[in-house]
């Protein structure tokens, strides 16, 4: 079996609403999550999947129209949204 080589890590710094930095440090003292740094990196890569679900959906509103009224509110329905 290869062995998976580990992802590199950077250091940066960043300034952050005060408010959001509490909200970070209290989603790992409560242990939803590892560190402040694993906190962000889940955030990045959330925001990652939705920019490509994004163009995913752009292309396909390009290709076939975008979705009609009637398709949207069935959506809203069965999401219950």
């Amino acid at each position: 079996m290869k062995r998976q080589a580990a992802a590199r890590h950077e250091k940066v710094t960043i300034s952050v609403p005060a408010a959001r930095l509490a909200r970070a440090r209290a989603a790992v003292a409560s242990g939803r999550a590892a560190s402040v740094s694993a906190y962000v990196d889940q955030a990045l890569a959330e925001k990652e999947e939705r920019i490509s679900l994004d163009a995913v959906l752009d292309a396909m509103d390009r290709e076939l129209g975008p979705p009609s009224r009637e398709a949207e509110a069935w959506a809203r329905r069965v999401l219950g949204r």
